[in-house]
């Protein structure tokens, strides 16, 4: 690791701490990486219910073990993510043995249970949750997903998620996590939802505004009416998954960082740069960025939505080395 290189999360320190999602894998190959530029970290997959929880009397604590324990070890922040989400969940969570859907009253039993037996064992060590992740549809004229979770338990899964959560560990903040809060539509519903959860006195603490970016669509503009938005709420404003992906769209494909054309990287190091303005202008409101990854050779862009497709989205690259745009970042 190159001494000369600062430090990321050293150079933010007075501002916000400097995360990363990690797996089982960057946990080992990013090691260096995640020691010298980033104080926090996101479990990116296993403490989801799919990998933790995967039978109704089965959790493996395991996996999602190694990679907090090297948060503890190297005194890095934990989020914890995540508790409610209608992707990689076994059926069994909405169904009963004869594969037949089950009531509001046995969901919201066998939610409490998990959020009991999950945040219960971290208890301490977890400083926020994103508790629910992806509730609000896209979808104009519909609130909520038309998802198992909201189908059979209603609005009244999101409040018992986050009540739960608080019972059992009330030091913890507990977020809605969810992607294009940036954007009107989705911002009116996401503010219109935490607002009804504030006014009945449910324990949400905070919104994590993911930010999966592409060069078109989103801009810095957008993100900052949302962190004002929000946090006119009372609560706490997070980016919890920033990446910005080189492609315009679908029908593109680039094998490596050679291809993209030039214009393409500045466009991607223009949005970095005007997004960490916006982050730093409202660093009283924000408490936490999060990268969705560490570095550009694993990435989970890589063939999403396109099979076979490269990406490179973080500031890093292939080979570890800071990209242009972490330099942009830094030198302010």
């Amino acid at each position: 690791m190159n001494k000369d290189i600062p430090s990321l999360c050293e150079v933010y320190k007075d501002y916000f701490p400097i995360g990363a999602a990690i797996n089982l894998k960057t946990v080992v190959t990013h090691a260096d990486l995640l020691k010298k530029h980033f104080n926090s970290i996101t479990p990116e997959n296993h403490l989801k219910w799919g990998l933790i929880h995967p039978l109704p009397d089965k959790y493996n604590f395991e996996d999602a073990n190694k990679i907090i324990n090297f948060a503890i070890e190297n005194k890095m922040k934990i989020r914890g993510h995540t508790l409610v989400w209608h992707i990689q969940i076994p059926d069994w969570v909405f169904k009963d043995e004869k594969g037949n859907w089950i009531d509001k009253e046995i969901l919201l039993k066998r939610l409490h249970q998990h959020i009991e037996n999950v945040v219960g064992y971290y208890k301490g060590k977890i400083y926020a949750w994103d508790v629910v992740n992806e509730a609000i549809s896209d979808k104009e004229g519909e609130f909520l997903r038309d998802v198992p979770w909201y189908r059979i338990g209603g609005e009244e899964v999101i409040e018992k998620a986050f009540i739960w959560a608080h019972e059992i560990d009330p030091d913890t903040v507990l977020f809605y996590n969810d992607y294009n809060l940036e954007l009107p539509s989705k911002r009116e519903k996401a503010y219109t939802l935490i607002k009804k959860l504030k006014e009945k006195g449910v324990p949400i603490g905070g919104v994590g505004i993911q930010a999966h970016w592409g060069l078109k669509g989103i801009t810095p503009e957008d993100l900052e009416e949302s962190i004002k938005k929000f946090s006119s709420l009372g609560i706490q404003v997070q980016i919890t998954e920033f990446d910005i992906s080189i492609y315009l769209d679908n029908n593109e494909k680039f094998n490596s960082i050679e291809e993209v054309p030039e214009e393409r990287i500045q466009k991607q190091l223009e949005l970095y740069k005007k997004a960490f303005e916006v982050l730093r202008r409202n660093k009283e409101l924000i408490t936490g960025v999060t990268f969705w990854g560490v570095a550009d050779d694993v990435t989970w862009l890589d063939n999403f939505p396109v099979k076979g497709r490269k990406n490179f989205p973080l500031l890093f690259d292939i080979h570890h080395k800071p990209k242009r745009i972490f330099w942009e970042i830094i030198n302010f």
